[in-house]
């Protein structure tokens, strides 16, 4: 069942048929964006499985991509958790005491 990459929260679409200016009802971002698409993970290249595919910078916001598939709508850990990691990172390279 697809589902939001924001929120977690599952959607009935018939045929995969997202405009580009659907938003999530629970959450209200915009669906046809990188974060929704059943392609991207952040742990290969350019965040996307898909090896032809124009990737925009902005992962977050609606574009165009011809490869787009709504995934299933994973709840992800989103930009806080980003934060965190980078905050935990600057800790373990930060220099202690004397």
């Amino acid at each position: 069942m697809a589902g939001c990459g924001n929120c977690g929260c599952t959607l009935e679409f018939v045929a995969n048929r997202v405009g580009r200016q659907t938003e999530c009802p629970h959450c209200g971002c915009e669906l046809r964006a990188c974060i929704h698409c059943r392609h991207h993970d952040e742990s290969v290249a350019k965040a996307c499985k898909e090896p032809f595919a124009e990737v925009p910078s902005d992962k977050e916001s609606a574009n165009f991509c011809e490869y787009f598939q709504l995934g299933e709508g994973q709840k992800r850990e989103g930009a806080t958790s980003k934060e965190a990691l980078l905050s935990l990172a600057e800790g373990l390279f930060r220099k202690s005491g004397p």
